[in-house]
């Protein structure tokens, strides 16, 4: 019998992430084709890419998948696959980051004004579309829609005192508090993840592009900001995890695999280019973003 969610470890979890990206999104582009996250321009990233899913497919006993997504839905795909590993993951870490959290890969268009640090963007945007003439000022895409939100709901006041009186509705105390449920009805965005099956430069810019937007256009505290990617470059993964005040960290689906990938092809710049970002800790493995969102 397979263990459950509440039983599997870390290995387990991550494992059947791999298997579930082999499955659906990791596969030739072609009989003979590059690997459907490589650059089939680039020599290195077809290698490195090919060294990869020998090496996932070996590791999960699964073959890569044989009809490919269409290049529409692939990023869905890999959003929602991803979504799944980190709430499996997280759940099994409740007991240091306790809360009632929700996990969403939901594209409404709402976007981030569901959430009380951005609730304010959904007025601005009404206003926008009042009066037009007012975009070349105040600038426009405020209601961006990330891949994951990580968000938790308010605390009764019944939960806050449950280990002794500590708040009274009647007091003029705590009363902009966000996390009580008495004063605050929607959810606290934790965290917004960009999911990047590949990394070109047009992605890489409108990660940073999102990252800033959720900085600069908060009313409350800063929500982890955060790329998951299953790209095999590491000079490509630079253009999006190199340098630092935009995005906290860029996670790699396969950090092991792909530093395995890269040590098998015997290139130096792309290996001094990977060491660089995983020393210079702007780079880490998926299995380490369950515990950053811990933190």
């Amino acid at each position: 019998m397979p263990a459950t969610i509440r039983d599997q470890k870390l290995s387990e979890l991550r494992t059947q992430y791999h298997a579930k990206i082999l499955s659906k999104l990791l596969g030739r582009r072609g009989p003979a084709g590059a690997f459907s996250n490589a650059d089939s321009g680039s020599k290195a990233s077809k290698e490195i890419a090919e060294r990869m899913a020998q090496r996932l497919s070996a590791q999960t006993h699964n073959s890569p998948c044989r009809k490919l997504p269409s290049e529409q839905t692939l990023g869905n795909v890999f959003a929602r696959l991803t979504e799944e590993f980190l709430e499996a993951a997280f759940r099994r870490l409740h007991h240091l980051r306790p809360g009632d959290w929700v996990f969403s890969t939901s594209q409404d268009t709402k976007g981030i004004s569901r959430h009380h640090q951005y609730e304010h963007l959904a007025q601005l945007e009404d206003l926008l579309r009042q009066h037009p003439e007012l975009r070349s000022t105040l600038g426009g895409d405020y209601l961006i829609t990330p891949d994951i939100t990580v968000s938790r709901r308010p605390v009764s006041d019944q939960e806050i005192n449950r280990r002794g009186d500590f708040v009274d509705g009647s007091e003029q105390l705590a009363n902009h508090a966000p996390l009580r449920e008495a004063v605050n009805k929607t959810t606290i965005l934790h965290a917004s993840i960009s999911c990047k099956w590949t990394i070109r430069s047009d992605r890489a810019q409108n990660t940073r592009t999102e990252a800033l937007n959720l900085i600069r256009n908060r009313k409350g505290k800063v929500p982890i900001v955060a790329a998951v990617t299953f790209e095999p470059l590491p000079t490509r993964l630079a253009s999006i995890a190199l340098g630092t005040g935009d995005l906290d960290c860029t996670y790699h689906g396969a950090l092991n695999e792909l530093a395995a990938a890269v040590d098998g092809t015997g290139n130096p710049d792309q290996r001094e280019m990977l060491d660089t970002l995983v020393h210079g800790r702007r780079l880490r493995d998926i299995s380490d973003l369950p515990f950053d969102l811990a933190t």
